[in-house]
């Protein structure tokens, strides 16, 4: 196959790291009781070695694909290097996946092995044997492999069904590779200290965590997200980089003296996976600079990218920023072009997908596309008259109540805005007289009382139309978000129907 120019595949970028600075701390694992484990990259070299002949002796080769079933930890990403070394497929999965579901998405992965904890009857490699494989040096008998592809992601989507979404590409990096198109491009490159606060089984996490690698940044891996570890990481570790889901934003944002705390070092914060209230852009804006702040808009599909840095979006509040190397239309259910302002399905193509599939589906049907190549992942959304996106909602988490259409971002972007919410979710509850009812389940931050539902009423009431305010609002002990950030919005609005 032929590479870009320079590249080199993963296996190889990770020796010639420990070739280059055998000392250098390139991981450090934050683990949840407090302590940081580090990792050089002689040491993620020799393990990954290692893990890839345990893996090798559990029949992967080139043509497998490698599930890993684990928490946040060393070994998933040791694990990961392991793999690539022989040239496999990697497919993270969530550790704690119920049985039955971890085995509908297993079905549809068809992995060669799985790395686990424990694992039923399927063939799997047991994370102690990976943390466990003495250090190996000599890894120059294994031949260099470039794996294509080289990552692969479970999903549920929308309907809840599992599928898996293959990135083509080959798994190779390129050493020294300008990363700054523009001066409001988000930072990359050698140096950065990048701090990892979500799973690693979401595109975001585990891309991020290993493209920090390659890129030959000090990578900082949480066990699992806690708000004011995070802050204490950037402090301790001088973390320059980070990407964060709105909620983790939120939490950090209103944890007690956060405007007296450190956070001098950060030179690019990015806020992704979901639609982010106004007022905490704003709010991290004042935390550390505009010009540190970035918004993106993306999918695992890669058929697409916006991006937006702070400055310019105080200039247009609200926008997920303008395509980076990608077209953008707005299309109306015929697949007709709307006019600026008004809101239809977000359709992208970018410059890669022109060339060639960005993604391929396995157990699903492709993602709608149109005849010349612009491909929806299902959000609805609008231009404005400087082609700067606006994300409206999913379209299938749009509530229509008496006829009117409420997206639940919107509701809840001016729900959270009240002080003493640490969480909110909107859904419709169906209902006899509206069609669907719009109700807000609401989670205080912790420690503090919950506020009252005539102040969360008066609240909405002053800042959305009528038909938007929430007819109930619940306070919930938690909302059941993953570690991703994400919600199963129908699910909620399924077990809320029930009671």
């Amino acid at each position: 196959m032929e590479l870009p120019e320079g590249a080199v595949s993963y296996g190889r970028r990770v020796a010639q790291l420990a070739e280059e600075h055998p000392d250098h701390v390139a991981l450090v694992f934050a683990a949840a009781d407090g302590h940081d484990e580090t990792f050089t990259s002689r040491e993620l070299e020799t393990r990954a070695v290692a893990a890839a002949r345990v893996l090798a002796a559990a029949g992967v080769d080139e043509r497998s694909r490698v599930a890993i079933a684990l928490p946040n930890s060393p070994e998933h990403v040791i694990a990961a290097l392991g793999a690539w070394k022989l040239g496999a497929c990697v497919v993270p999965v969530r550790a704690d996946l119920p049985p039955w579901e971890r085995e509908r998405v297993l079905d549809v992965a068809a992995p060669r092995v799985v790395v686990a904890d424990e694992l039923g009857e399927r063939p799997v490699v047991h994370r102690e044997e990976i943390a466990d494989a003495p250090p190996d040096a000599a890894g120059t008998d294994l031949p260099d492999r470039v794996p294509q592809p080289a990552m692969a992601v479970t999903s549920g989507g929308a309907t809840g069904s599992p599928k898996l979404i293959v990135t083509p590409a080959p798994g190779a990096a390129v050493p020294g590779a300008a990363f700054a198109t523009s001066a409001s491009a988000f930072p990359g490159g050698a140096g950065h200290v990048n701090l990892v606060p979500g799973p690693l089984y979401h595109t975001n996490g585990f891309a991020i965590c290993h493209s920090g690698l390659f890129e030959d940044q000090r990578v900082v891996l949480m066990e699992s997200f806690d708000a004011a570890r995070v802050v204490e990481l950037v402090e301790r570790w001088r973390v320059t980089l980070m990407t964060m889901a709105p909620t983790m934003l939120l939490r950090v944002a209103r944890l007690p003296g956060i405007d007296d705390r450190d956070l001098s070092s950060i030179q690019g914060i990015m806020q992704g996976a979901a639609s982010c209230p106004q007022w905490l852009l704003r709010r991290w804006i004042a935390l550390v600079g505009a010009e540190r702040v970035f918004v993106a808009y993306g999918s695992t599909e890669r058929v697409g990218l916006t991006m937006v840095r702070g400055d310019e979006w105080l200039v247009h509040p609200g926008t997920v920023g303008r395509g980076v190397a990608t077209e953008i239309r707005i299309l109306d259910r015929d697949g007709r072009d709307l006019e600026r302002g008004e809101v239809g399905e977000i359709f992208l193509r970018s410059e890669a997908s022109r060339v060639a599939p960005t993604y391929e589906y396995v157990g699903a049907d492709p993602a709608p596309r149109t005849a010349d190549g612009f491909t929806s992942i299902g959000d609805l959304g609008w231009l404005d008259a400087d082609g700067y996106l606006f994300i409206a909602d999913r379209r299938v988490d749009m509530i229509v109540t008496g006829g009117a259409n409420v997206f639940p971002a919107e509701v809840e972007a001016a729900v959270s805005e009240l002080d003493g919410i640490g969480d909110v979710a909107v859904i419709g509850v169906p209902d006899d007289e509206w069609g669907r009812r719009v109700v807000a389940l609401v989670e205080a931050v912790a420690g503090r009382a919950a506020p009252s539902v005539d102040d969360l009423d008066a609240h909405c009431r002053a800042r959305l139309a009528p038909y938007k305010v929430p007819r109930e609002f619940v306070i919930v002990e938690r909302l059941p978000r993953t570690p991703a950030g994400k919600l199963n919005r129908a699910a909620l609005t399924e077990e809320f129907a029930r009671r």
